[in-house]
């Protein structure tokens, strides 16, 4: 069994035989909008949005199953048809056959090479794709055909991709009758079909958007005649497959500027007959192009269909994509270096994709969710740092005045809209993730003054935390919050934050444990809305409380504020006696008198708070939460295990617990517990104790989400209907396996952080049983294959957890902190690990060097070097924001770390 292997160190990679691996498929896009998928065999998808596929839609199963992929023929005289991509009959059947062509895949970052190699017939082909990195709307395919023989061969080359040109929604919802809306046209160098209408879930609507597929021989030559219709080119009894016009080297009628209508339409585009001598090649260039009018194709044809516009754009995306990764390692393991290159571009595609586009995200309409734009944005801080600050405070303008947040995301940045469908949902964790990425905004930059910042607040028909609804809003006064005078009010950064927590304090079950709602982060606990508790989150709650309260303590002596402003309905939540913490019925009468005062207009008043006030009365909600937990969520069990309640049902019963086969244990109670401080030294080393002995599992890659549970648990969630060993229902679930490691380097558990982040490593990148290209997916099934893969919120808590935890490289107010946690075996054999990234606009080449062997634990900073100079400072971790801002920002500057 082939594994792929690197061969650089940008992430480049080599797979031999590619294709005879299922359910692959691997990104290409750009940021204006045109994203797509490709399998080895070319199948896959092109769209702009789910109104808007050129190619078929597809799902994991239609990579199999659908016959519509992207395609190039030769006819060879003598010989009959062949396919580039293996899609004929048969090729596809010699895939089992031990003297099946050859094939090699090579791919990097937006850019996918398929070789195949018949020695039988003496042909070898070669497809490059792509999408500009540039902001033309098009798909690039490069074919290169050459003759290995000993004698010339005389070929018929013909270019044939399907069109679909319609909703996504058409697949099955009006499939035939949205072809007869197809108005397609022959132009010089191929089709197009500009659809007279849309059918989809908007209504019928004109048509704006025009397909193109469109081909060229090397040098630009056009195509010599064309076969527009689908029902033409596989004739009466053919398929994609086995067409007729191929298979008999039937003659292409069809000339430039002819129009047809109603009819299923594909890009077959014929060349002239030519001979390749031994040795010699042919190349010809296929766009798939999206525009507004004929005149747009005809353009992007003028523009893309020659070998060395080809060559010299793709060379720009390769360069373009590789310079937004400005993050890469060196240590001892080259290929988790390699691995992380790719995780480290895992962000940005989903930042084009959203959750929606590829195969096994065959769900929504795009898109990101209010959760994916803050974490997101953890991945922006640490490789596109400048335009965070305008994104992060874009993004507070969701947020209500009741503590919760709009759910769908505009296009733009910045823009939140109302739910069209008035449905009320509430996910309990939304509240808690702002923070996380402000806090390390601020720790990065020292812009505390981001807190006092103002911004608006999103209103729409939802109130009192998704339990009522606002009759006298309506879409006319817009979605932002008013007065009681009718003016939009804004708010600071930090009172949006209060206002999130706060909220989130008094809004709680009968267990005195924030409501788990609509569901938390894991969005299959969905089915415990009147009773769940989410006791994990409320850990994360009480911790942010007090690193908020610690924010305030900054703003107060650094920029000598003794008073906050904030809203007058504010004092409410602030102004109430911690003995009433205990009462559940005194916090929910808190609460609906502070969610009935805002629930349709607010006075627009405010009030000066004193900050040691203010930060008392934080640190003290934040004390009782956590103490709560401790004192009431820590079980035991006769095996002698103990570790925390992560939940409770809704019949209000706490969800973890048991003994053997019995035990129910759930892994993000015990992240948030570890990584809140809620959970003592010695209570994380029996939570690790727990975790090895009921949830770990080496064969798929590590931390698995949860115990086996044995029952369809309808008061809790649908994950529980999942098959055991499947994506939120005991699956390693990658994103909070990688939070686990994350918490436990914070808390100075390297040795075992290291551990899950290594097992998710060594399993993903053990391809025979994972069977995914470089990255981390979603989560691991219960074979080990790799699932959802390149659109996963991990990816950005794993590029966090290795600068700051593993490489130790912080943000302190500004300053450049370094704190490396790296172990022994990570060092190579110079004893050196290095790391570059961009901190305050600058690059930095950040070299650790670790000659006297020791491990963590052992090793401490004896000396910083800052470009070959000795850089002295109170403080030997640090390096200050007032040195750093001094250095050009044009260079890559070295900071070498001495370690003893």
């Amino acid at each position: 069994m082939n594994k792929y292997k690197f061969i650089d160190n940008q992430g480049t990679f080599l797979l031999e035989n590619p294709e005879i691996n299922s359910y692959m498929y691997f990104p290409i896009a750009n940021e204006c909008g045109v994203m797509s998928s490709l399998t080895p065999t070319l199948n896959g998808d092109c769209k702009m949005s789910q109104n808007t596929f050129l190619l078929a839609p597809v799902s994991a199963e239609e990579l199999h199953n659908n016959k519509s992929s992207r395609n190039f023929w030769i006819y060879i005289e003598g010989y009959g048809a062949w396919s580039i991509t293996g899609a004929s009959g048969k090729q596809k059947y010699e895939v089992f056959d031990k003297n099946k062509e050859n094939t090699k895949l090579e791919a990097g970052i937006m850019w996918h090479k398929i070789t195949r190699e018949s020695q039988n017939i003496g042909i070898k082909s070669e497809v490059t794709s792509f999408v500009p990195s540039n902001n033309k709307k098009v798909e690039l395919m490069k074919v290169t055909i050459t003759n290995i023989s000993n004698e010339g061969k005389k070929i018929t080359p013909t270019a044939a991709i399907p069109f679909y040109a319609r909703s996504a929604d058409n697949v099955r919802d009006h499939k035939h009758v949205t072809s007869l809306l197809h108005r397609i046209e022959t132009t010089d160098y191929g089709v197009i079909v500009n659809p007279t209408l849309t059918f989809d879930e908007r209504g019928h609507k004109k048509n704006t958007i025009v397909y193109g597929i469109v081909s060229a021989e090397d040098d630009g030559k056009k195509p010599i005649g064309f076969c527009p219709l689908v029902e033409d080119y596989i004739g009466e009894g053919g398929s994609f497959e086995a067409p007729e016009t191929i298979i008999i080297n039937k003659k292409f009628d069809v000339k430039s500027n002819e129009k047809f209508e109603g009819y299923e339409a594909i890009g077959a585009i014929r060349f002239n007959d030519i001979i390749i001598e031994p040795g010699q090649s042919k190349t010809y260039i296929a766009a798939m192009a999206f525009g507004e009018s004929k005149r747009d194709i005809e353009s992007i044809s003028n523009d893309v269909l020659k070998e060395t516009d080809f060559d010299s754009s793709l060379e720009e995306t390769k360069l373009y994509w590789n310079n937004k990764i400005n993050i890469s390692y060196k240590t001892k393991d080259s290929e988790f270096d390699n691995w992380m290159y790719w995780v480290n571009f895992q962000p940005m595609l989903r930042r084009i994709y959203g959750c929606s586009f590829l195969p096994h995200h065959d769900y929504g309409k795009g898109g990101r969710g209010w959760r994916d734009l803050w974490q997101d944005c953890l991945a922006l801080l640490a490789m596109d740092p400048e335009n965070v600050r305008q994104m992060l405070l874009d993004n507070f303008g969701g947020i209500r005045f009741d503590g919760t947040n709009a759910t769908i995301i505009g296009n733009k940045q910045g823009e939140f809209i109302a739910d069209r469908n008035n449905i009320t949902r509430v996910w309990m964790d939304h509240g808690a993730w702002p923070f996380l990425t402000t806090k390390l905004y601020i720790e990065q930059s020292g812009d505390i003054e981001f807190l006092l910042e103002k911004q608006l607040y999103f209103k729409d028909l939802q109130v009192i935390r998704g339990e009522e609804k606002d009759n006298l809003w309506n879409l006319e006064q817009g979605n932002n919050q008013l007065t009681e005078d009718g003016e939009t009010y804004e708010g600071n950064i930090l009172e949006h934050l209060l206002i999130q927590h706060l909220t989130a304090f008094y809004d709680v079950g009968e267990h005195n444990v924030l409501r788990l709602h609509g569901a938390d982060w894991n969005d299959a606990l969905d089915m415990a809305s009147e009773r769940g508790e989410s006791v994990a989150f409320s850990a994360l709650y009480a911790e942010n409380l007090e690193d908020i309260a610690e924010l305030l303590k900054v703003i107060k002596d650094k920029m000598n504020i003794k008073n906050i402003q904030l809203a007058e309905e504010i004092q409410i939540l602030l102004n109430v006696n911690t003995v009433e913490y205990n009462s559940v019925d005194k916090k929910l009468k808190v609460l609906k008198k502070y969610c009935e005062k805002c629930k349709h207009s607010i006075t627009g008043k405010v009030i000066e708070i004193d900050c040691d006030t203010l930060i008392e009365d934080i640190k003290g909600k934040a004390k009782w939460l956590k103490e709560h937990i401790r004192k009431n969520e820590w079980i035991s069990n006769e095996e002698e295990f103990s570790w925390f309640n992560g939940y409770y049902d809704n019949n209000g019963r706490r969800v973890e617990g048991g003994t053997g086969n019995e035990t129910r244990m759930m892994l993000t109670g015990q992240v948030f517990t570890i990584m809140s401080n809620t959970a003592n030294e010695e209570q994380v080393r029996s939570i690790i104790k727990a975790c090895d002995n009921y949830l770990y599992d080496e064969s798929v890659g590590g931390y698995k989400l949860n115990t086996d549970f044995n029952e369809v648990k309808t008061d809790l969630g649908r994950m529980f209907g999942f098959a055991y060993g499947h994506k939120e229902n005991g699956a390693v679930f990658s994103h909070m396996a990688i939070m686990y490691a994350n918490a436990l380097y914070k808390r100075g558990f390297v040795e075992e952080g290291f551990k899950v982040i290594d097992s998710l490593y060594s399993h993903c990148n053990k391809f025979e049983i994972s069977r995914i290209y470089p990255g981390v997916p979603e989560y691991i099934n219960s074979r080990g294959r790799g699932m959802y893969h390149y659109l996963t919120g991990s990816a950005s808590w794993l590029i966090l957890t290795v600068l700051t935890e593993m490489f130790g490289v912080k943000g302190d107010m500004g300053d450049l902190k370094l704190e490396p946690k790296l172990l022994l075996k990570q060092f190579d054999e110079n004893y050196k690990a290095a790391i570059n990234m961009t901190f305050a606009e600058r690059r930095f080449h950040i070299e650790y060097i670790n000659e006297a062997s020791k491990e963590f634990n052992e090793y401490s900073i004896k000396e910083i070097y800052l470009d070959n100079n000795k850089y002295n400072s109170e403080n030997y971790s640090v390096i200050y924001k007032k040195d750093i801002i001094l250095l050009d920002e044009g260079k890559t500057h070295n900071i070498k770390v001495i370690l003893e």
